[in-house]
């Protein structure tokens, strides 16, 4: 009895050491962690993202910072379980530092970083962030302006009902950013923002009540979502929201789950949220000839073009992307809450820092994303709203591919494959169809072959846009047309009016589609984003689809062939193509 006494008594001791063991463990890296960050602010103490040595490992490497709680996430991309809603494993610190020391640290660290700032292999770096949203074209002289002063650059939109807008917003309701990263939280229920919350927070820190028109720029943008548009012709908010994505505070990152490649969920110190996707080739590279598309890497690049695009194009289907340089030390590795994440960063034998993070190809150390020493590149796109809020329905496209080396899909052995399709909904009536036609010529502009799936807003039904997302595999070769892409208006000879006589503004030599692209995204901070190549091609891809467009109003007749949206708003046919 006794022998079994000093038994329990000895397994109750191992238990309580192990116990303390595991305290002193987690304690120590977050005193650490706290010591390292009240240095690193103080004003003497400047940051620096030198090179390291082979054996000399970078500040805090072991620090694993404080665990956060879930926070509700969209799912942003065109896979079919897009519906549903995705979780990261972090919502924004409570515990900072004052705004004012915070606001010295950031511009430190952004002279910082414009200094240390690689050079792109074949191309002159421009200036930092700020100066880059500064350095816009003149309204004269300006292409894009001229562009977007055209009429039919000015249709009005039909008047709004309750049920045309995504949500409903109280304009003397306030804004509160605690509120935003609950659950369970609505527009309807966002209640006044107190002085002492503000001040807990720290994130988020104005002067006062916030008013509907100083909610923050990402919050503005989810308002002014319609069943037409995702944000208007000319919106200030969208170029807020752009200068936002490079400059503010990235407060936290996961990574996205699902998906085939490595992508990062970004959170901002103003509760905005960000899909990130880092550089995998340089802008001179082009997709092998051997790859199959399903197999190709996502592009940073294309993503920030595929945004211009779709803007010139008048479109205005893909959600806001801007290009950032990130510190892959403090604004990734350090903020991360993502244990796997974390654990894949380590130093190449350059003494450059490297990651691959988890997914389904190309994350693995063969395939490590490696910054110059820290500095990598990548585009962030603006997060569409919480599908908690606004769900949003998955499609599969009509002319998806067979995704298989040898199998092909209906489509590429039936020519009377579209015939099917019109006779099944929703592309029986409304605009569907001809918004397949839109997101054709807009993938066969940028050569994107990955269409599998898009999406639309739940809440306006079948009579709405198309969002285009996941443009990643745009832009991969600029010495091949891939004619295939066409196949849905070769076959169906349908599109609407406004898109006909939009692409034969753009082929006119005032204006010139290749010319436009450069001069828009000369205003991206990662500028130049596309090489001439790229740019020339897409000038050579609008000739064939208005060869293609000639060819059926040929075979079938303009009335056809041409759908016309304009006639409700009088417009002028030979006014509109003769400007």
């Amino acid at each position: 009895m006794i022998l079994f006494r000093r038994f329990r008594v000895l397994i109750l001791t191992v238990f309580l050491v192990a116990c303390s063991v595991h305290i002193v463990i987690d304690l120590l890296p977050r005193l650490e962690r706290r010591n390292s960050s009240t240095s690193s602010r103080s004003p003497q103490t400047p940051a620096c993202s030198c090179p390291r040595g082979p054996g000399e490992e970078a500040p805090g490497w072991a620090a694993w910072p404080n665990k956060h709680t879930l926070r509700l996430l969209q799912d942003f991309s065109n896979e079919p379980g897009s519906n549903l809603t995705s979780h990261s494993r972090e919502k924004a610190s409570t515990a900072e530092a004052p705004s004012r020391v915070d606001n010295q640290h950031q511009n430190h660290h952004q002279q910082q970083d414009q200094r240390a700032r690689p050079g792109l292999e074949g191309h002159e770096r421009r200036g930092g962030h700020e100066t880059a949203f500064s350095r816009r074209p003149t309204p004269k002289g300006s292409r894009l302006h001229a562009l977007f002063e055209h009429p039919l650059y000015k249709r009005p939109l039909p008047t709004l009902t309750e049920e045309d807008t995504l949500f409903n917003v109280n304009t003397d309701i306030r804004f509160d950013p605690k509120a935003a990263e609950n659950q369970e939280w609505s527009f309807a229920r966002v209640c006044s923002l107190h002085r002492h919350g503000q001040e807990k927070d720290g994130d988020y820190a104005p002067t006062g009540d916030l008013s509907s028109d100083s909610y923050p720029n990402w919050l503005r943008f989810h308002i002014g979502i319609n069943r037409y548009e995702l944000y208007s012709r000319h919106n200030p908010v969208i170029d807020a929201m752009l200068k936002d994505l490079v400059t503010q505070r990235i407060t936290s990152v996961a990574m996205k789950s699902g998906g085939t490649q490595l992508k990062l969920i970004m959170t901002f110190q103003n509760y905005g949220q960000a899909l990130f996707k880092p550089m995998k080739q340089t802008r001179e590279q082009e997709t092998p000839p051997d790859f199959f598309y399903f197999s190709d890497f996502e592009r940073h690049n294309a993503e920030i073009a595929a945004y211009h695009l779709d803007r010139i194009l008048d479109f205005r289907r893909v959600p806001p992307v801007a290009g950032r340089l990130v510190n892959m030390t403090k604004e990734i590795r350090d903020v991360t809450r993502d244990k796997k994440l974390w654990k894949t960063f380590f130093i190449s034998p350059a003494n450059n820092i490297c990651f691959y993070g988890e997914c389904s190809y190309y994350c693995s150390t063969e395939h490590a994303l490696c910054g110059k020493p820290d500095q990598i590149e990548g585009s962030l796109a603006a997060f569409l709203p919480d599908l908690a809020l606004a769900k949003r329905k998955t499609w599969r496209n009509p002319w998806r591919r067979s995704y298989h080396k040898r199998k092909k899909a209906e489509w590429e052995v039936d020519p009377d494959y579209c015939e099917e399709v019109k006779q099944s909904p929703p592309y029986d009536s409304g605009t569907r169809l001809l918004d397949i036609m839109d997101m054709t010529i807009f993938d066969f502009l940028m050569g994107n072959m990955d269409r599998h799936h898009y999406e639309t807003f739940e809440k306006f039904g079948n009579e709405t846009f198309i969002i285009h997302l996941d443009n990643g595999r745009g832009f991969g070769k600029h010495s091949h047309d891939e004619v295939s892409i066409l196949a849905p208006l070769s076959q169906c000879c349908r599109v609407k009016k406004s898109t006909h006589l939009r692409l034969q503004l753009l082929a006119k030599e005032e204006y010139t589609l290749s010319a436009l692209m450069e001069e828009s995204l000369q205003r991206d901070s990662l500028a130049p984003i596309l090489i001439h190549p790229h740019l020339e091609a897409m000038d050579r891809r609008l000739r064939l689809v208005l060869q293609v467009l000639a060819d059926c109003i040929e075979k079938e007749g303009y009335s056809s062939v041409v759908e016309d949206d304009l006639a409700s708003e009088g417009m002028d046919v030979a006014t509109d193509t003769r400007r």
